[in-house]
């Protein structure tokens, strides 16, 4: 499946993980588009009354959704996590087995 999307889609879409901003984007642009393409193939399957153009219509929109929403395309890369840096831990610093336990006052 990877392969036959590095066919059609850039190395630089297909390259990184959305943050948790661009996660949210993601899910609201597919909920947006499932509701109205729910909502349009209901009413156009109920003025033909044919039930399957409604089916139809909502999975155009499932379809859509998926490819605007499943790649991690730079719109959901746009916040990146600021990592801290990495503490070595030296000589005289404690191991945590070491300490006392902290002991809370009666109230």
């Amino acid at each position: 499946m990877y392969e036959l999307l590095c066919c059609f889609l850039p190395e630089t879409v297909l390259r990184g993980v959305p943050d948790y901003k661009g996660q949210k984007l993601a899910e609201q642009i597919f909920q947006g588009i499932i509701l109205v393409s729910a909502v349009i193939g209901f009413i156009y399957g109920y003025i033909t009354e044919q039930f399957g153009w409604t089916v139809y219509i909502v999975m155009a929109g499932f379809a859509l959704s998926c490819l605007l929403t499943l790649p991690p395309w730079p719109m959901y890369r746009r916040n990146p996590l600021k990592w801290l840096p990495v503490q070595e831990m030296g000589a005289e610093e404690k191991k945590p087995g070491d300490r006392k336990p902290k002991r809370h006052s009666k109230s």
